[in-house]
């Protein structure tokens, strides 16, 4: 039975909601950052979309099959790790930094969401295996499916990510002491622990 492409566009909605609210380097980033700014998962979100957008024309146009390369996979996991062990790392060496400053990060939220995004091998993975059915799915629509799909998916990325950083900010107040330290120690030992997880298993398929 032939889906309309309005209960496809429905479907996007609830695959990409439940991909976005995934605990992942991303949530870390965007919880470390709300504390200092109440829109920094609006920022995020549109550095996300710088990387995201690209990489969804590419596999319309073919490239899904080249990042599928078992090869392509493995280089993509340890380039990632190494940057995403890295960026914990400075930021847990800096979480005792003044209220509202988190050390490790890139200062500008955009470009957060940027390196995040691009130095995270799972999002790729997400991109090659079930972004890359939804993309197949929306080209029955012809090229509109797919800007429309485009369309509907990021605003899912965003809305997450600016619940995650207003409830960061507006909660702070009941940071006192030493929880600011503790949550971005945390944040930071994501950050390490995803991208040891993701240089091991590159690794070890080379």
């Amino acid at each position: 039975m032939e889906t309309s492409l309005g209960l496809f566009l429905l479907s996007v909605v609830g695959i990409s909601l439940t991909g976005a609210m995934l605990p992942g380097p991303m949530t870390a980033a965007t919880i470390a950052k709300g504390y200092g700014s109440k829109n920094a998962g609006a920022l995020i979100a549109i550095g996300h979309a710088v990387i995201e957008l690209p990489l969804i024309a590419a596999i319309y146009l073919g490239v899904g099959h080249f990042l599928g390369l078992p090869l392509v996979v493995s280089i993509i996991y340890v380039a990632g790790g190494v940057a995403l062990f890295y960026l914990g790392f400075r930021m847990f060496r800096n979480a005792g930094d003044a209220p509202g400053e988190v050390g490790g990060l890139p200062g500008n939220s955009i470009v957060t969401g940027i390196v995040v995004t691009g130095t995270n091998p799972a999002f790729y993975v997400w991109w090659i295996t079930i972004g890359a059915a939804l993309i197949t799915g929306a080209a029955r629509f012809g090229v509109v499916g797919v800007v429309l799909l485009a369309v509907v998916h990021w605003p899912c990325d965003l809305i997450w990510s600016e619940f995650l950083s207003v409830g960061t900010f507006k909660s702070r107040k009941w940071w006192t002491g030493k929880v600011p330290r503790i949550v971005f120690s945390i944040c930071a030992l994501i950050l390490i622990g995803f991208g040891a997880w993701f240089l091991i298993s590159g690794l070890s398929n080379l």
